[in-house]
């Protein structure tokens, strides 16, 4: 063979080889805004994403990325399948040995709840870090989208997304003229705990035409005390618990049968994790709390 010839055949050979690889090494990254306001760029689809909060990983697996999660913290309780998942620890203590065995390529934080010193670790290990937290209704809808982004599963998102939105929106139609309750919302009995109106607790309140009696205090999550929601005389009264059944905080408010609250049985259980995380199921949560105070209307 001619050796001018074979040159030329190895020179074609490898530049066609370097057009084979070039969608591969051209591919732009996929980049996001996370809740911190940062750019957070991959150069390919998260496959294995380490989820550290509760919500956290009821959003990505609302986002069609739950197959893609290799660690969870506890809590993390649904999906039903998020409970299989391996544990690293709680979100405010990680066991980040274990962590980074499990060789995430993406970790989903939560800013307010996990520790900005371990944060700052899994990025000096080079894991890429989104901060996630929705404070509001259409927060949350933008999560799933950009979760699914990340996680390339963009028609799932868009369509969990798109649900979650129009179902509050819904909600918000069907109260907007409702007649106003007067609500106390419990977070939490020892120390007593309230939210106000810029929490989304809050704004679901607001959206059910409730009238929050603690709306104006400036914490989102307030400290009171008994005294405080005897002097607002709430019309109802609504609370979580330390699960997803426990209703003794509301038992223990029958010892005021002054409140107007008490008088007319408007003592009501919402399972906390329906509207104390930022997930698609506050849409569930919405709901319950609004047909709550549409009882308390009728029992006027």
């Amino acid at each position: 063979m001619d050796l001018s010839f074979a040159r030329l055949r190895r020179r074609v050979g490898l530049a066609a080889a370097l057009l084979g690889l070039a969608p591969a090494l051209l591919a732009a990254p996929i980049c996001v805004i996370d809740d911190a306001q940062r750019e957070v760029c991959l150069q390919a689809p998260a496959q294995r994403i380490a989820s550290l909060s509760p919500g956290a990983t009821e959003l990505v697996f609302a986002a069609g990325g739950g197959e893609r999660v290799v660690a969870v913290v506890a809590f993390s309780d649904y999906p039903p399948a998020a409970r299989a998942l391996p544990s690293v620890g709680s979100h405010s203590r990680l066991d980040l040995e274990r962590l980074l065995s499990l060789q995430p390529d993406l970790a989903i934080v939560w800013g307010s709840g996990n520790s900005a010193e371990q944060i700052d670790a899994l990025e000096d290990f080079g894991v890429p870090v989104f901060y996630l937290e929705p404070e509001n209704p259409e927060g949350i809808a933008q999560a799933i989208e950009r979760l699914a982004r990340l996680s390339d599963s963009q028609a799932v998102g868009r369509q969990a997304a798109e649900h979650f939105r129009r179902g509050m929106a819904e909600l918000a139609e069907q109260y907007r003229d409702a007649e106003p309750v007067t609500v106390f919302y419990q977070v939490w009995n020892k120390p007593l705990m309230t939210v106000n109106d810029a929490h989304l607790i809050g704004q679901v309140i607001r959206l059910c035409g409730g009238r929050n009696v603690f709306a104006e205090l400036p914490r989102q999550i307030p400290r009171i005390d008994i005294e405080a929601v005897l002097a607002a005389n709430p019309q109802a009264i609504l609370a979580g618990g330390m699960g997803e059944e426990n209703r003794y905080w509301l038992t223990e408010w029958r010892a005021y049968p002054g409140l107007q609250a008490v008088q007319q049985d408007n003592l009501f259980f919402i399972p906390p994790s329906l509207v104390q995380r930022p997930t698609p199921r506050l849409l569930e949560g919405s709901r319950l709390l609004c047909e709550s105070l549409e009882t308390a209307r009728a029992r006027r």
